[in-house]
């Protein structure tokens, strides 16, 4: 059988808090490779035998709930749902691992000449014809498309405003942290741009020190996000002209002094799912 619990997947110590599943090595016909997938699931799942629940598909998935398998620290996404829980906030999570050297690639529908990219639809399309199809076979998810969210940060984020707007009968809330607004020269901004105003809540953040420190501390990102910060305040303008109402369709969070790191994004999570997880 395909899926197991965590405990199994990993052997010995972890840091994963209540209920995870795995499915081993899921191939993706769109992308011509294979993954690991993880699922979160609520406190509250294995009490009642018909409640369906929102789900959030969230990319770079190894960073999500151990901090064993993470790049530079774990978001906290387990230990955050957890206490959520207890506010009457739940959801699963389908946490998605990224392709290690593909990342990039896979997490932009647009080609940069610099750094690749161009992927990202036959990404997307490995999640909604791939990945959904799987979870809501075996999890009690939500039918609906108002609580079918996804989330990430950086490239993540990019990819994740993307989904939302290119994809707008699959995705009925996005949270973009720190999203990379300047690959492929914002191009996304110009998606955006055209398209109409698609009914749902966006969450959007960014940390004024993301230009200055970084989790890969490297000039060239550095300059790359003090561009994307620059955008931030453009693309939240555009939303709002568009309708999105502050502090109901569209939260904007400026984070003084963090950093474009793991850590700034788990300290920014739970209240980012409080507002998009609010009425579901």
């Amino acid at each position: 059988m395909n899926w197991i619990p965590y405990h199994r997947y990993r052997d010995g110590e972890h840091t994963v808090q209540g209920t995870v599943q795995v499915y081993r090595n899921l191939e993706s016909p769109q992308l011509i490779n294979r993954r690991d997938l993880l699922v979160y699931l609520p406190p509250s799942y294995l009490e009642g035998a018909t409640r369906r629940y929102p789900v959030l598909y969230m990319h770079d998935g190894q960073n999500l709930f151990d901090a064993g398998t993470s790049f530079a620290g774990e978001w906290c996404v387990d230990e955050t749902l957890q206490h959520l829980a207890t506010e009457g906030l739940e959801a699963i999570v389908v946490a998605i691992p990224n392709a290690g050297e593909q990342r990039m690639r896979e997490y932009s529908p647009y080609r940069d000449a610099r750094y690749g990219g161009g992927q990202g639809d036959a990404y997307l399309r490995f999640v909604i014809d791939t990945v959904r199809p799987l979870v809501e076979q075996r999890f009690r998810i939500s039918q609906e498309r108002a609580g079918r969210g996804i989330m990430g940060s950086s490239m993540g984020g990019l990819i994740s405003l993307y989904a939302f707007f290119a994809y707008p009968e699959h995705f009925g809330f996005v949270g973009a942290m720190s999203p990379s607004l300047w690959f492929a020269r914002g191009r996304v901004m110009n998606t955006i741009r055209r398209c109409p105003p698609i009914l749902g809540r966006i969450y959007l953040d960014f940390g004024t020190a993301e230009g200055a420190r970084t989790a890969h501390d490297l000039p060239w990102i550095r300059n790359l996000l003090a561009k994307s910060t620059n955008l931030d305040g453009e693309l939240y303008a555009l939303l709002v002209q568009k309708g999105y109402r502050p502090n109901r369709e569209i939260s904007y969070v400026i984070d003084e002094d963090a950093p474009h790191s793991e850590e700034a994004w788990a300290r920014r999570l739970p209240d980012a799912l409080r507002f998009l997880l609010r009425d579901l």
